[in-house]
Parts: C-alpha cells; sequence; structure tokens
C-alpha cells in the first residue's frame, strides 16, 4: 500500500533512523546514522563523546599526579627538617644505583675508645665533595649534612641525610678523666 507524501515521508525518516539507507531495504538496529550520513572516504570516528570525556579526564588526571609528585619532590630534595655536623671514620663509601646514581657511604662514630661505634648512614650527590671524601679515608672527618625527610625513592638517595662538606680533623685522645693540653685539641687538620 502507498501513502500520500508526508506519511511516505515519514517512513523513510524512520526507516533511515534504523539504518537503513533507502525504504524498503533491510539495515542493522542501532547503527550509527551519522556514520552512514559521512562523505565517501572520510574516516570514520573512533570514540564516542562519553570515551572521549572519559579519556580527557583520565589524562588529566595523570598529569595531575605527575604534577604532585614532582612538586612533592622538589619540596622534600630543597627543604631542611635538620642541618649539622658529625665526626668519624668514613669506613664504606660507593656509587650506587641502576638509574639514578648516588654516592651511598657509612661511617662510624667513635665517642671514646673501646666503646661500641655507632655508625652514620649518609649520602652524597656532589661528585666534587664525593672526591673529597674519598680522599680522606682512612683519617678522621668532620661531615656537614643535610636532613630531607621524605624522600620518595630510593633513586635520590638511600638515606635522609646528604653530605655537602667534608673536613679532615686532627686526633685527639679520648680518655676520660684527662684533660685536654691547649694544642691537642680536634681541630682541622691544614
Amino acid at each position: 500500500m502507498t501513502r500520500s507524501g508526508p506519511t511516505v515521508q515519514l517512513q523513510t525518516i524512520s526507516a533511515r533512523s534504523l539504518g537503513d539507507a533507502t525504504p524498503g531495504t533491510t539495515g542493522k538496529l542501532g547503527s550509527n546514522p551519522l556514520a552512514e550520513a559521512r562523505p565517501q572516504g572520510a574516516p570514520a570516528a573512533t570514540l564516542s563523546i562519553v570515551q572521549e570525556a572519559a579519556v580527557k579526564t583520565l589524562l588529566g588526571l595523570l598529569v595531575a599526579a605527575g604534577l604532585l609528585f614532582a612538586g612533592y619532590t622538589w619540596t622534600v630534595l630543597h627543604w631542611t627538617y635538620s642541618s649539622g655536623e658529625r665526626a668519624g671514620y668514613v669506613q664504606k663509601f660507593s656509587r650506587k644505583g641502576w638509574l639514578c646514581k648516588t654516592w651511598e657511604g657509612e661511617m662510624a662514630l667513635v665517642s671514646m675508645p673501646g666503646t661500641v661505634a655507632e655508625k652514620f648512614y649518609f649520602t652524597v650527590r656532589d661528585d666534587a665533595v664525593a672526591a673529597r671524601i674519598n680522599e680522606s679515608l682512612g683519617q678522621r672527618v668532620s661531615l656537614r649534612y643535610r636532613q630531607h625527610l621524605g624522600v620518595p625513592t630510593t633513586c635520590f638517595a638511600e638515606t635522609q641525610y646528604f653530605v655537602d662538606d667534608v673536613k679532615t680533623v686532627g686526633e685527639g685522645t679520648f680518655e676520660p678523666g684527662v684533660a685536654q693540653p691547649p694544642g691537642r685539641e680536634l681541630t682541622p687538620a691544614r
């Protein structure tokens, strides 16, 4: 049965919305009518609007997380919690790391002969300071350090103590109850 003009036009619109290109042909239900209306040779749209928004949101969150991590790392490495000096004998010093190479060391802190030495673990990031420490191995040294809490990975350091200066100091006698003569105080060696 054929109907008048306006009704046929409605049938054509409803047929195209179901995926048919022309009235009377069968098409797939749920196919994209906009994809069929694209010009010949034009690429088909690969993402829907919802998928595209999800990808942009995910990328935005990843960039924000990366910026937060970079800001936190910069703050931790440039903000000093404490600083000071420790004196003793460097007994282990080596360059470590798979990707990020840092100098890691261990110093024995001896307060009095015969006592158990406390160990001070430290990191050196400057090669010039590391060379000076290597030159003074076996001698009593004083290390100036800065403590950085919360260093995010071992790529930056294995410890929280960053040594930035080293001085070789003279030997002193550490006998309890014995006063040091004026010339035997711990002074930097020249």
